[in-house]
């Protein structure tokens, strides 16, 4: 490999690739830029100041309540985790913990999302919504009411995150055919095998006769 020096510059090919490392480094971890690395950001220099490793308060809007764990989370620690293990929110389920299942499925500002795969901090600022809110004292939301009642479930761990994305379909189109209830659950997997009596949830609260 040819390390000489360009003649005009005088900056070999190793000291520009050191060099722009260094200040690839200093921008991700929130250092000044080294002058005459790289270009200076632009706007008033009002940069959200760098968070962590340590734990960070923050405020989640939870069901309409507005909750902040004691001791704070450090910046890596996902929506998920923040509701299960520092708010006790356990309406969603962990179980594939990557994004393929739904059981962590949540509503954030009216539209489903993994909370497993967003941080926490992420989801400041803007509603969210479990499986809790579908249940007000002693009385059931729709949907899971059908899904009692048509025993559309077996262990249960998937069940919250297909009501909550199942609530997100009708909320949108609340005159939805079963086939856009289908399709708006398609992120969502239950390995018990209790289609056909989601199914059967899904006609009754479309009002319609499955054939």
């Amino acid at each position: 490999m040819n390390d000489s020096k360009d003649n005009t510059s005088g900056l070999s090919r190793r000291d520009f690739l050191q060099g722009s490392s260094v200040a690839a480094a200093a921008t991700a971890l929130g250092a000044p830029a080294i002058p005459g690395l790289a270009a200076q950001p632009a706007g008033n220099g009002n940069a959200p100041p760098a968070m962590g490793p340590g734990p960070v308060k923050i405020t989640l809007n939870v069901n309409g309540v507005k909750m902040s764990p004691k001791n704070g989370v450090e910046p890596r620690v996902t929506l998920l985790d923040a509701l299960r293990n520092y708010l006790d929110v356990t309406g969603c389920k962990r179980v594939c913990d990557r994004g393929t299942c739904g059981a962590c499925t949540v509503l954030l500002d009216g539209k489903p999302v993994y909370s497993c795969s967003m941080l926490a901090l992420e989801a400041q600022g803007k509603p969210i919504r479990t499986a809790e809110s579908l249940v007000q004292g002693e009385k059931l939301d729709a949907v899971p009411a059908a899904f009692a009642r048509f025993d559309a479930q077996q262990c249960g761990f998937c069940t919250p995150g297909f009501v909550v994305a199942m609530k997100a379909v009708f909320e949108q189109n609340p005159k939805a055919t079963p086939a856009e209830v289908e399709k708006g659950l398609a992120g969502n997997i239950c390995r018990c095998g209790t289609y056909e009596q989601m199914r059967d949830a899904i006609y009754a609260l479309c009002n319609q006769r499955r054939s």
